[in-house]
């Protein structure tokens, strides 16, 4: 009976590691974009090259925004004073414009990636 229970703990130890090693493989690094009167700070945010990135959209405006990037392959809504979660990458070196898709005239921003 003793030998099953130690069995069982240390299969959960070992389930539990692989665990938080899978979810550390997710995004390497959080880099955060602020939508504010309409714009986006900053509006040009560099990100390292070949690494899943996790962009945290804050949106302090009352309004909803869009983020949309065609070059990223993405688009979602952020409603007012709220916050959302984007994934990008692996991301090969260049520049990915996006922009706000409710406000495209003053919400534009530029992502680097060196």
């Amino acid at each position: 009976m003793m030998n099953n229970m130690k069995l069982i703990i240390k299969f959960i130890a070992i389930t539990f590691a692989v665990s938080c090693y899978t979810l550390s493989l997710g995004a390497n690094q959080e880099f955060e974009i602020v939508i504010q009167d309409h714009l986006f700070f900053p509006s040009m945010l560099e990100l390292p090259a070949e690494q899943k990135i996790r962009l945290l959209i804050i949106n302090q405006d009352p309004t909803a925004e869009e983020f949309e990037s065609y070059e990223l392959n993405r688009e979602k809504v952020i409603p007012g004073n709220s916050r959302t979660v984007i994934f990008v990458g692996p991301l090969s070196p260049g520049e990915y414009p996006f922009f706000g898709e409710f406000y495209p005239r003053t919400a534009q921003g530029m992502i680097i990636v060196k």
